[in-house]
């Protein structure tokens, strides 16, 4: 009896432990393989094949939004599976874009076109090494969970590669000349290190009743992807870019809010727990 019950504990255990393994092993090798795509977009690149190039970059970034969710979902955050995801990051969002860019159109300039290539990597490196030490910040303040400081490094490879998916969608003439490459790269890589807030779609919240029309959404915009890609993700681009300026005044609301709350607590008679008032100011942050 006892041996069964000791073999059942047994199997048990090594259930347990290859469950554990498959929960980080699944979100890592999605991250490998956004960093396979990445390292493939400098391939095409080379061999002057630029829209794989672009759209290899584009599907690092859709596997790169789905490898943390993948690893909160099944459990399996890990510090390895962090330091993967930020060296892959780097690869696919600020070696490989750079290199695009460069192979593209700035090679022409030379040692200049270099150098703002350069400068773009470097910037989300930047970028990158900020954003993982913030992560060890005890009490980050509560707005912090909606912005990234700065775009964030997916966003701004998309977002250096728009002169090119502007060339493929309206023709050559214009966003293939190296100034236009030369100042949206610099442009973004500032953008990257700045301390500009961005939305970050952590906390995004969709009604019940609007499930439907949301997928509804999704399917028409998978729809015109497929019919007119570059069209569509330069649309996107577009939209992006101008909603940097509206989450800039939704932070800074938000900033007000928090930083007035603890005097609003402060102020209130002693019959009314503080408590209370911190949770009225957090539910109408959140509407």
């Amino acid at each position: 009896m006892f041996d069964r019950m000791r073999r059942r504990r047994q199997r048990e255990r090594a259930k347990a432990i290859g469950g554990g393994h498959m929960n980080r092993l699944i979100p890592n090798a999605i991250t490998v393989g956004a960093l396979c795509a990445g390292l493939s977009g400098i391939r095409f690149a080379i061999d002057a094949r630029w829209e794989m190039a672009v759209g290899a970059i584009i599907v690092a970034a859709i596997l790169d939004g789905l490898d943390g969710r993948m690893a909160r979902l099944l459990n399996g955050t890990s510090k390895f599976g962090a330091e993967l995801d930020s060296l892959s990051d780097f690869v696919s969002f600020g070696a490989a874009p750079a290199l695009i860019v460069y192979l593209w159109t700035l090679n022409a300039w030379g040692s200049v076109g270099w150098v703002i290539a350069l400068g773009f990597a470097v910037c989300c490196a930047l970028r990158l090494a900020r954003f993982n030490t913030a992560l060890s910040d005890p009490n980050p303040p509560r707005w912090s969970s909606h912005f990234f400081m700065g775009v964030p490094a997916p966003a701004g490879a998309s977002l250096a590669l728009l002169p090119m998916i502007l060339t493929f969608e309206a023709g050559s003439g214009w966003g293939d000349r190296p100034i236009v490459g030369a100042v949206v790269l610099a442009g973004v890589a500032t953008l990257m290190v700045s301390r500009i807030p961005t939305f970050s779609g952590k906390k995004l919240h969709i009604p019940r009743g609007w499930m439907v029309p949301t997928l509804a959404a999704v399917g028409v915009f998978f729809a015109m992807l497929a019919s007119a890609p570059w069209a569509t993700l330069l649309v996107l681009g577009i939209a992006y870019m101008l909603a940097i300026p509206v989450s800039f005044v939704v932070q800074r609301r938000m900033r007000a809010a928090e930083t007035a709350a603890p005097a609003e607590a402060g102020a209130q008679p002693s019959g009314k727990p503080i408590l209370s008032v911190v949770g009225e100011r957090g539910a109408a942050d959140g509407a």
